[in-house]
């Protein structure tokens, strides 16, 4: 589960904004409050199951680091009496999402003292996929299961664009997500890695996607699910694959 950014939306199309997003964000809350610690967080786009992964917004941003959230909401002039307001928009059907939208709106009157207010924003499933790609969004709540087992799966559809510029992507992954990102770098990167046939030097590239992912802030991941699947004794080989299957053809009796 992630946050996704709209850089084309004022205030977020200003960098400082987004990584105060970034700093103030207090994963383990949210595992705690809305998974009941069946979660765990997650700093980085790609999930620590992948050899590639890279927690790269602990290392940039660290976890509900407020202070350094107030101070640069501070420099750019919002304040208790002028704070920086926000919607956080997400699909009504999912409670996770509406549950982690209210912590994440009490967290900020609590812990940031007012200095951002959230505004949850619940709309129905249609209308919002189809209000993503038009922009309309501040900020979105998505969450995402792999269609396979590979890094790529976890970046590609959120970070490429076909077509864009300076002032956003206009067609491509990240105009239909929501988040309008267009990086040129981060366009050869996703070329690259998924032209190298090489497994570390491939690595070596989704390193860093990562690091620019963390850098330019168009998404904040969350969380990850710890997924869980149960058998009657004397069952063996019960294990779930990377893309959240059940190989039933491995189970044998015991």
């Amino acid at each position: 589960t992630h946050l996704v950014l709209n850089v084309k939306q004022r205030p977020l199309d200003n960098l400082a904004i987004r990584q105060a997003i970034a700093d103030a964000i207090d994963r383990s809350l949210i595992t705690e409050r809305v998974y009941k610690k069946q979660a765990q967080p997650l700093y980085s786009m790609i999930p620590d199951t992948f050899n590639s992964y890279k927690p790269v917004f602990l290392t940039s941003y660290g976890d509900g680091n407020v202070d350094k959230a107030k101070e640069i909401l501070t420099k750019a002039g919002y304040s208790k009496d002028n704070p920086l307001k926000l919607q956080v928009a997400y699909p009504a059907y999912s409670l996770t999402r509406e549950q982690i939208a209210n912590t994440l709106r009490e967290y900020a009157a609590q812990k940031l003292e007012g200095i951002i207010q959230i505004q949850p924003q619940p709309d129905e499933s249609a209308t919002f996929f189809a209000n993503m790609a038009k922009g309309i969004y501040q900020l979105m709540l998505l969450d995402w299961y792999p269609d396979f087992g590979d890094a790529d799966n976890y970046i590609q559809p959120f970070l490429s664009c076909a077509k864009g510029n300076a002032d956003g992507c206009q067609q491509g992954a990240s105009q239909s997500q929501g988040s309008f990102y267009y990086s040129d770098r981060m366009n050869k990167l996703i070329t690259q890695q998924r032209q190298e046939q090489n497994s570390s030097a491939r690595e070596k590239i989704f390193v860093q996607i990562q690091e620019l992912i963390a850098k330019d802030v168009p998404a904040v991941p969350l969380v990850q699910n710890k997924d869980y699947a149960f058998a009657q004794k004397g069952i063996q080989n019960l294990q779930i694959d990377p893309i959240l299957k059940l190989p039933l053809w491995q189970v044998k009796k015991g």
